[in-house]
């Protein structure tokens, strides 16, 4: 249940930082495309936590950012953006998530 708990923490801080820019861009139709990456940005902070494949935490962020970037980077063809973010986003939470787990084994 922390797991989840932590998920849904690293979710909810990820996906409103990585929104709030958006607000500011000249989207056509904002609403949808904050929806979507919120949803996404959210997904990738939620499921580092809870994926149990043996690797470091900073290897589950990078692919669990880019496998879940990866569509919506293809489907609006702007690569840079979305990958990085997703990438960047997925590494720190993987090390922030893997040293969440040492303090709590240490203690």
């Amino acid at each position: 249940m922390k797991n989840v708990k932590r998920g849904i923490v690293y979710g909810l801080i990820y996906a409103v930082l990585d929104v709030l820019p958006m607000f500011a861009m000249n989207i056509p139709d904002v609403m949808t495309a904050v929806t979507g990456a919120f949803i996404n940005r959210f997904a990738i902070g939620f499921l580092i936590p809870l994926t149990t494949f043996p690797s470091k935490g900073w290897q589950r962020g990078l692919m669990i950012g880019l496998l879940l970037s990866l569509p919506d980077a293809i489907i609006t063809k702007a690569y840079a953006p979305i990958l990085s973010l997703g990438i960047i986003g997925g590494l720190v939470i993987g090390i922030i998530d893997d040293r969440m787990n040492k303090e709590k084994i240490n203690n």
